[in-house]
């Protein structure tokens, strides 16, 4: 009974008004476009997550990685990819010679949707209504960011930047034409290759693997490194 009280709690949170967003500012940071993103009230979501989870990385970044959405451990430090599916991205990174330092992170959503089980917090998909509130914040992101490539991760992300007809188990790991970025790319996320079963998890990584070779073999190929 009180897991259902808990429950019914947090999905009324979705059914009260919310206010509409600051518009991202005409800013050339990414500090000011953080701290703008802070107050956004665009969707429900920020009652639910804990605090708004920007994009980290340095003003320069020349590649751009965009998930899902945070995720608990990220919703509770306020920093995008720092949990488990973060730790995964920075091995293979590694084990493909892309430097870390080069690159921004960041998400198509920026609050935790979750719902409660127990003492634990699981993740809930964002819907479309959600992914568009907080993608100005985004486009405000790439704009300041200029990045030469741009990868998405999973198939939130993906339809978020590239349509909702786009599948990335058809086309993971190509290169793409878009004009978000001179180079862009789908592949899984991250939170997928360690969710597969244990005897489908090496391959599952080295797949994830080969999609981050292909980036860095187009990126030579392109001049762009």
């Amino acid at each position: 009974m009180q897991g259902t009280r808990r429950e019914e709690g947090m999905a009324k949170l979705f059914d009260d008004e919310h206010q509409p967003a600051p518009a991202p500012p005409d800013a050339h940071d990414i500090g000011s476009l953080r701290s703008a993103a802070m107050g956004c009230t665009a969707c429900p979501l920020h009652k639910l997550g804990t605090q708004t989870v920007f994009g980290e990385g340095p003003d320069n970044a020349e590649i751009v990685f965009v998930g899902e959405q945070p995720g608990d451990e990220e919703d509770r430090e306020g920093e995008p990819f720092v949990g488990p599916s973060g730790r995964l991205l920075d091995q293979s990174l590694d084990e493909v010679g892309l430097d870390r330092e080069r690159i921004y992170v960041t998400n198509a959503v920026k609050h935790f949707k979750w719902q409660p089980r127990g003492k634990r917090r699981i993740h809930q998909k964002p819907n479309a209504a959600e992914q568009a509130a907080c993608r100005p914040w985004l486009d405000a992101e790439l704009a300041v960011l200029e990045p030469k490539a741009v990868v998405v991760l999973g198939a939130t992300a993906a339809q978020a930047l590239l349509g909702r007809s786009f599948r990335v188990t058809q086309q993971r790991g190509a290169v793409l034409e878009s004009d978000i970025a001179p180079l862009v790319m789908a592949t899984v996320h991250p939170s997928s290759v360690l969710r597969a079963p244990e005897e489908e998890r090496a391959g599952a990584r080295a797949a994830f693997v080969d999609d981050l070779r292909n980036l860095a073999k187009a990126l030579t190929e392109r001049g762009l490194t």
